[in-house]
C-alpha cells in the first residue's frame, strides 16, 4: 500500500493511502471520539456524525470515520470548532433517546453513554418531541426497542455482511425513521434466523436477547432439579466479562461459579458433542455405503437450520437428523440420568449455557420434545451467566479450579471441544468416520486441511481407506448460499458440508461477550482483528491436552450405548437424539 504524508494536530505523519481520517488517526496515536471503536467492516455511512474533525481541502467539519486522506491534508481534532461539534452531535443523539440507563440491558457495555463521557455531552441539551417507540418482544430470541436506536446501520449492515439476508432496513423516513424488519414488522413476523449477530454489533440497547434468567430463577424456587451444561465456546470467553484477556480459557472457574450459583449438577456439553459424532459420523457413514442423501449437512447450528427452513425447505433432506449437543444431552439427562436417579423427568430442569441466541429459539421447537417434554428448558447466553455470576457477588477471578461432575456424562474427549470452532464440527466427525472405515485411529490426529476461523468456505478431499470424501466448511450464511445454490443445481461434489450460521462458528456467537476496545481488559490494538482466532486457539489447546481425543474412545459414552442406546442410530437413539425440519410458510 502507497504511504503518503499528513498532519495531525500540527505534527506530519505517514500513514496509508486510502484509509479514512479515522483509521490513520488511531495508527498515529490518536482515539477519535466516535461509535466506530467496533467496525469489523460494518460500516454506519458517517451518520451519527460524532466523529467531527478539521481536515484541510473539506468544507466545514467532516466525519472522520468516512473522510478519506489525502497527500498533505492537515486534521484538526481538539480544535474549538471540532470539540465542540462532536458534544452538540451526541447530545443530539441523547435528544431522542430513551436514558433508563439503570435498567438498560447494554449497561457497562453501551458505546453511546461511553461517548458521551468521552464528549462532555450534557443529556438535557435539546428537549423536544421524541420519536413515536416500538417495542417488539414476541420473537423467542431478540428484543428490539426503538427507543434505544440511534439509527446508526450496524445491524443492517452485519445481517447483510454475514449472511445476504436484509432482514433490518431503514423504514419510514425523517424524524420517523425506524430500524425494523420489512414494514416494521416483528421479528417473529419476518425471516430472521435469530441469530444474534445484530446484536451484537448494537452500540445501545436497542437490539437484545430474550433474558430467560427469571426462568431459571423460577426454577430454583420450584424445589425442581436444576441441571446445567454448559457449551464449549462459553469457557473461552466468560473470562473476557471479568478481566481476563481474550481467549482465556477459564473452564473449572466457570464450573465453580455455576455450583456457587446453585445448580445441582454441572455437565460439560461436549459429552453431548461427543454423543452427536457418535450419531452422526454413523449416519454420514451409511448415507455413503448405502446410497443415502449427499451431500449430508450438520445440524448443529440452529441458526443455519432455521435458515435452511425459510430459504431451502427442498433441500431439507440433506440436513442430517441429528439433534444438537444441548439437545442430545439434555434428553439424555431426561431419561439415562432420570432412570438412574429414580428421577420423574417432569421434576428436572436443563438449563443450557450457550455462545448462542438462537438457541433460545431451538429449545421451543415442538420437534425437540419426547413424550411431551421439552429436552432442554431455558437457554442463557455467555452474557447472561456473567450477570447471574455477578449479581450473585461471587469474586469470578478468586474462584477455585473446579471438575466437571463425573457421574454418568462427565468425560469428554477434546473432539468434543472444538464444536465450538467453524470446521470443528468436521473435524471431530472426521476423526471418527476415519476410524470407522479403516479400523484403526488416523497418525495425525487433527484435520488440519478443515481448519481457519475466517468466515468462507473451505474444503478438502480425502482419501479413507479408498473412500474418498470431499468436504466442505462455510460459516455465515452469505458463504453457505454459494454451497446450497450448487447443491440445489446439481452440481454439488461434496460428501459432507458443515455449515454454521455466525461466522467463524459459535466462539462468535450472538450471545457471547461484546468486543469493544473500549471495554476489553488487556488487550493490543489487533483484537478486533483477532479476537475470533484468540478464542479458537483456547478450544484447540484445549483438545490437544485431553488425553482422549475422539468421540468414539470416551468411555462414558461406549458406556451409554452398552447399557441404555445399544448402538448409534438405533431406534431407542432416533427417538431421543434425533429430529426432523419442516418448511415455514407465512413467517410463523
Amino acid at each position: 500500500m502507497a504511504k503518503i504524508n499528513i498532519k495531525i494536530e500540527g505534527i506530519p505523519y505517514e500513514v496509508e493511502e486510502g484509509m479514512t481520517i479515522l483509521e490513520a488517526a488511531k495508527s498515529c496515536g490518536y482515539e477519535i471520539p466516535s461509535l466506530c471503536t467496533f467496525n469489523h467492516g460494518e460500516c454506519n455511512l458517517g451518520s451519527c456524525r460524532v466523529c467531527l474533525v478539521e481536515a484541510t481541502g473539506a468544507r466545514g467539519l467532516v466525519a472522520s470515520c468516512v473522510y478519506p486522506v489525502s497527500e498533505g491534508m492537515e486534521v484538526r481534532i481538539s480544535s474549538p470548532a471540532a470539540v465542540e461539534a462532536r458534544r452538540e452531535s451526541v447530545e443530539l443523539l441523547l435528544s431522542n433517546h430513551n436514558k433508563n440507563c439503570q435498567q438498560c440491558e447494554k449497561n457497562e457495555y453501551c458505546e453511546l453513554l461511553h461517548v458521551a463521557k468521552l464528549t462532555g455531552a450534557r443529556d438535557d441539551a435539546f428537549a423536544g418531541s421524541h420519536s413515536k417507540t416500538y417495542l417488539d418482544q414476541l420473537a423467542p430470541a431478540l428484543v428490539r426497542d426503538t427507543s434505544k436506536c440511534i439509527l446508526c446501520g450496524r445491524c443492517v449492515a452485519r445481517c447483510q455482511n454475514a449472511h445476504g439476508l436484509g432482514i433490518l432496513g431503514f423504514e419510514n423516513r425523517g424524524f420517523n425513521t425506524v430500524v425494523s424488519p420489512a414494514e416494521n414488522r416483528s421479528f417473529a413476523d419476518s425471516p430472521c434466523i435469530q441469530c444474534g449477530q445484530c446484536v451484537n454489533v448494537c452500540p445501545t440497547g436497542a437490539l437484545m436477547e430474550h433474558s430467560e434468567i427469571p426462568l431459571v430463577d423460577e426454577a430454583f424456587k420450584s424445589g425442581k432439579h436444576v441441571i446445567v451444561q454448559a457449551a464449549p465456546a462459553v469457557r473461552a470467553a466468560l473470562g473476557e466479562e471479568f478481566g481476563y484477556p481474550v481467549g482465556t480459557p477459564v473452564t473449572g472457574k466457570m464450573i465453580a461459579a455455576l455450583r456457587r450459583l446453585g445448580f445441582e449438577k454441572v455437565y460439560d456439553v461436549n459429552f453431548g458433542a461427543d454423543l452427536t459424532i457418535m450419531e452422526e459420523g454413523h449416519e454420514l457413514i451409511s448415507r455413503i455405503q448405502n446410497g443415502g442423501i449427499l451431500p449430508m449437512i450438520t445440524s448443529c447450528s440452529p441458526g443455519w437450520v432455521n435458515y435452511a427452513e425459510y430459504n431451502y425447505e427442498d433441500l431439507l433432506p440433506h440436513l442430517s437428523s441429528c439433534k444438537s449437543p444441548h439437545e442430545m444431552q439434555g434428553a439424555i439427562i431426561k431419561s439415562y440420568w432420570a432412570e438412574q436417579n429414580g428421577i420423574d423427568p417432569k421434576d428436572i430442569f436443563v438449563v443450557s449455557v450457550m455462545p448462542c441466541i438462537a438457541k433460545k429459539f431451538e429449545r421451543q421447537r415442538e420437534q425437540l420434545k419426547v413424550n411431551g417434554i421439552p429436552d432442554v428448558d431455558a437457554v442463557i447466553t455467555t452474557r447472561e451467566l456473567a450477570k447471574m455470576i455477578k449479581r450473585s457477588g461471587i469474586m469470578f477471578t478468586r474462584l477455585p479450579e473446579e471438575e466437571w461432575d463425573q457421574d454418568i456424562m462427565g468425560d469428554y474427549s477434546g473432539a468434543g471441544v472444538i464444536f465450538g470452532v467453524t470446521g470443528g464440527v468436521m473435524e471431530a466427525a472426521l476423526r471418527t468416520v476415519y476410524f470407522k472405515l479403516t479400523g484403526k485411529e488416523k497418525d495425525s490426529i487433527t484435520f488440519e486441511e478443515v481448519r481457519g476461523h475466517d468466515a468462507g468456505i473451505r474444503e478438502a478431499t480425502l482419501d479413507i481407506n479408498g473412500t474418498t470424501v470431499n468436504v466442505a466448511i462455510a460459516s455465515g450464511m452469505k458463504s453457505a448460499k454459494v454451497l446450497l445454490d450448487e447443491i440445489r443445481a446439481g452440481k454439488s461434489k461434496y460428501q459432507f458440508i458443515e455449515i454454521m450460521g455466525c461466522p467463524g462458528g459459535c466462539i462468535n456467537g450472538g450471545g457471547q461477550p461484546y468486543v469493544r476496545p473500549c471495554f476489553l481488559p488487556n488487550e493490543d490494538d489487533d483484537i478486533i482483528d483477532t479476537y475470533k482466532e484468540k478464542r479458537a486457539k483456547a478450544l484447540y489447546s484445549e483438545d490437544e491436552k485431553q488425553t482422549v481425543r475422539q468421540s468414539h474412545n470416551n468411555p462414558q459414552i461406549v458406556e451409554l450405548y452398552d447399557k441404555f442406546l445399544g448402538a448409534p442410530n438405533s431406534h431407542k437413539a432416533h427417538k431421543l437424539l434425533h429430529t426432523t425440519y419442516a418448511a415455514r410458510e407465512g413467517f410463523n
